[in-house]
């Protein structure tokens, strides 16, 4: 018995470095398709998915991790944190962190063609009182998505003056970054880098964004407005 505080004592001492050992569990991870890859057909095609989330969206959450581990004074932030932030944060945390919480909204604003609803009668007043019209609005956004130049994101938000605007983003840059020029809330985003719409529509991105229409979920856009607005 005499030896047993001894062995405590080393036990103790050994115990730090064996939970050293232990794999690091990563800060961010990405979550499935709410749907099949085969959801959004003929809009966007089951390859296009398939690559786009397991591959593109993969590696902006592996590269986030990898950056978040470098630097301790970012680790156990969500990621709204490090968008708010992004400014002044690495340039691999900003485009990361932004791929990744582009992406998992992106994701979540479509559904099945044709099941996607209208927007509730609050938005649908909102979106009159901005643009005049839903195809207004449209418009709008197409122009800011033919636009675009390069790679990046088109957004329909609620402003800092609790209008609608349509604004668009470099990269993966978001409404809701430091950095952006127009700040808000965003209710619905997309994609205008290639990798989204090549396979099936080429060069043609004025034609993905004409089609896209027909997977937006405005329920889900209309719960965003709602919960932006109170």
């Amino acid at each position: 018995m005499r030896y047993r505080p001894a062995i405590l004592a080393i036990l103790a001492l050994a115990a730090p470095a064996a939970a050293q050992e232990r794999p690091a569990v990563p800060a961010f991870a990405l979550a499935p398709l709410p749907y099949p890859a085969t959801a959004l057909e003929p809009v966007i095609d089951a390859e296009t998915m398939t690559l786009h989330h397991d591959r593109h969206h993969q590696a902006y959450v592996d590269a986030l991790n990898k950056a978040v581990a470098a630097d301790r004074t970012l680790s156990g932030h969500p990621l709204e944190h490090l968008l708010a932030q992004a400014g002044s944060a690495p340039a691999a945390v900003r485009n990361n962190a932004g791929g990744h919480w582009n992406h998992d909204f992106f994701w979540k604003t479509m559904t099945r063609p044709g099941t996607g609803g209208d927007p509730s009668p609050e938005l649908a007043r909102a979106i009159d009182a901005a643009f005049g019209s839903m195809e207004r609005m449209k418009a709008a956004f197409k122009l800011a998505g033919t636009g675009r130049f390069g790679s990046g994101w088109i957004w329909l938000i609620v402003g800092a003056d609790g209008r609608l605007a349509v604004t668009s983003t470099p990269n993966q840059d978001n409404p809701l970054m430091d950095v952006a020029a127009t700040r808000g809330t965003p209710l619905l985003g997309n994609d205008v880098w290639e990798h989204a719409y090549y396979l099936k529509h080429r060069n043609r991105r004025a034609d993905y964004l004409d089609s896209w229409w027909q997977v937006a979920d405005w329920k889900t856009v209309s719960k965003r407005f709602a919960e932006a607005k109170r």
